[in-house]
């Protein structure tokens, strides 16, 4: 009876002991062998919320920090060591107000500020907007806001001044590229 009791112990702490080695141990390595990151295909990239853009060269995926959907959704680009990040959100103000809201978003981080002025900046598609820069600590970076039906699009890249230089052609010519097609 006793020993019985111990066989059934012990196999009730072997159980519990493997748990927990799959959980410390087995999902971390499960967790390391998914890449964050997606090497693109295909000319256009789909956003979401209707959304689309045509990515700089060289330019991946972060699975990470990327969320498709059809009201709002989030794409992060990794051109080298710059981030260039697009936001889509409805919103149903004018364009100064999306430009307020996403200087107001970039200030609220430590350390950033928005710098110079401000310039309209338009798509080829046709979306018109307000772009500007801004600096952090040890980085550089350009913002820009659209409208585009009920949606705003806020863009925003960073990164080392020369990486962020040298980037910057591609992502421009990226940024050109943004279209609106309307719902999903």
């Amino acid at each position: 009876m006793v020993a019985h009791r111990l066989v059934r112990n012990l196999a009730g702490a072997v159980a519990v002991l493997a748990a927990l080695l799959i959980v410390v141990f087995g999902l971390p390595a499960l967790n390391r062998a998914v890449p964050t990151d997606r090497s693109l295909a295909g000319r256009h990239y789909d956003v979401g919320a209707g959304v689309s853009v045509a990515p700089p060269p060289g330019a991946r995926v972060d699975a990470s920090k990327t969320r498709p959907g059809a009201d709002r959704a989030t794409v992060m680009f990794l051109v080298g060591d710059v981030r260039y990040l697009i936001v889509v959100q409805p919103f149903a103000g004018r364009i100064g107000d999306a430009a307020e809201k996403l200087r107001t978003k970039i200030k609220a981080t430590q350390g950033y500020q928005v710098t110079g002025d401000e310039g309209r900046v338009s798509t080829a598609g046709g979306l018109s907007g307000v772009a500007g820069g801004y600096t952090a600590p040890g980085r550089s970076g350009r913002y820009a806001v659209f409208l585009a039906g009920p949606h705003s699009i806020e863009v925003t890249v960073s990164g080392a001044q020369l990486e962020l230089q040298r980037e910057l052609a591609g992502i421009d010519d990226s940024i050109s590229s943004i279209t609106y097609g309307g719902g999903e």
